[in-house]
């Protein structure tokens, strides 16, 4: 494939369309693979993938193997479900939510998240469902932005204790946020305190520059 050889070179765009959620969204031949990207920031693949693979590798992907149920909060292009689907091998069943429609289009026609088997994909708003869901996991990831910016209810009370109940003993919790300031570091150095010492946190930063991941373990 011409496009494909010549993105080792140079970045080639091979579609663009406008979001209410995200505003731009582009899917990219960028060094051989397919990328999607918002306006300033990488979505899924690329170097989002990659920090979510160290994120998965922290936790043991021999550990990761044998949950049963996996959560993921924003979906994007799908990278992570690919990692945990094909790199992993995990055969449990994975739920992805994602908010923006126009990403599930994408995600499906140029990732084929829907040849996953055990994937079901919602689309819905990631505060709405944890409510709903009755279901309890052993992994929930949270990787929601709209472009570079994360809302506030990931970091309020409410939502890090509905995420809590959601969690199985012995589950984890992998979160990736970015830290572009003081005030966002301060913000994730408030985040680790709400934690009691029914859970085990560990933060790792600067992973690809400016990406903070939790890895947040339930001990009882």
């Amino acid at each position: 494939m011409l496009k494909k050889f010549l993105s080792y070179f140079i970045p080639v765009n091979i579609y663009k369309r406008n979001s209410a959620i995200n505003k731009t969204l582009e899917v990219t031949w960028n060094n051989g693979q397919l990328v999607l990207d918002s306006k300033s920031t990488n979505y899924s693949y690329g170097s989002l993938q990659r920090i979510l693979r160290k994120g998965l590798h922290y936790i043991g992907f021999e550990r990761i193997k044998k949950f049963d149920n996996v959560l993921v909060l924003g979906v994007a292009g799908g990278s992570v479900i690919k990692t945990i689907a094909n790199e992993i091998g995990f055969k449990g069943r994975i739920t992805g939510v994602e908010l923006d429609a126009d990403v599930i289009t994408i995600a499906n026609d140029y990732f084929k998240l829907n040849k996953i088997p055990n994937l079901t994909l919602i689309n819905d708003d990631a505060f709405e469902f944890v409510l709903k869901t009755k279901e309890k996991y052993d992994l929930i990831i949270i990787d929601i932005f709209q472009d570079t910016v994360m809302p506030n209810f990931l970091f309020e009370e409410f939502f890090i204790n509905r995420i809590n109940f959601l969690l199985k003993v012995n589950g984890f919790i992998l979160f990736n946020t970015m830290t572009l300031n003081k005030k966002d570091k301060e913000r994730n150095l408030l985040y680790r305190s709400r934690f009691t010492e029914d859970y085990s946190v560990r933060m790792y930063p600067k992973v690809e520059d400016h990406n903070e991941l939790f890895t947040i373990k339930k001990l009882r």
